[in-house]
């Protein structure tokens, strides 16, 4: 007989977590796919992965969505690289944490467009802050304007988007 303890583990969620990792991994590929517009600014994407992240947080957890913004960020490491990765990781720290805070507040209803807004802006300070680092200069900081009306931008598209999404999702059953 061994005096180890297995840990217990909740295959269900870990499954999911794997389908949504696997689902934000595809929406990163599809992302490729579009070709840049040239109205856009270098660097500026959708962050359609980014909608698995908020729905973890919305309707998951907040550990969830932790885990899914690690995996995601190791998996742009392994595709991207080192600076790829601390732009996605802590972009995504910064905004999970601002959503965080926008739900906390819970004195009216926040709209998911609204938070996507504002967690997408915050994304784009913390690839901001990593910029600044890795440049070792603050003329990043002149990018300033451009990410912050990106941000509103791709933050309406993606919030929108998990709002036409969440009856669908309802529908499977994974809505608390």
């Amino acid at each position: 007989m061994s005096n180890f303890t297995t840990p217990k583990v909740n295959i269900q969620k870990l499954t999911q977590l794997g389908l949504l990792f696997a689902l934000a991994v595809v929406l990163m590929f599809v992302e490729t796919l579009i070709p840049p517009l040239p109205a856009l600014p270098p660097g500026v994407k959708l962050g359609l992965s980014n909608i698995v992240v908020m729905y973890c947080i919305f309707f998951i957890g907040k550990k969830s969505a932790f885990t899914i913004l690690l995996l995601k960020s190791s998996f742009v490491f392994l595709t991207r690289g080192p600076t790829a990765f601390f732009m996605s990781m802590l972009g995504g720290l910064f905004s999970i944490l601002i959503i965080i805070m926008l739900l906390a507040l819970k004195k009216k209803q926040i709209s998911y467009i609204i938070i996507s807004v504002c967690g997408a802006i915050a994304h784009n300070i913390g690839q901001l802050i990593v910029s600044i680092f890795l440049l070792s200069s603050t003329l990043a900081f002149y990018y300033t304007p451009i990410l912050i009306i990106s941000g509103v931008a791709m933050g309406i598209i993606t919030g929108t988007i998990l709002k036409v999404m969440l009856p669908a999702m309802k529908r499977v059953g994974h809505n608390k």
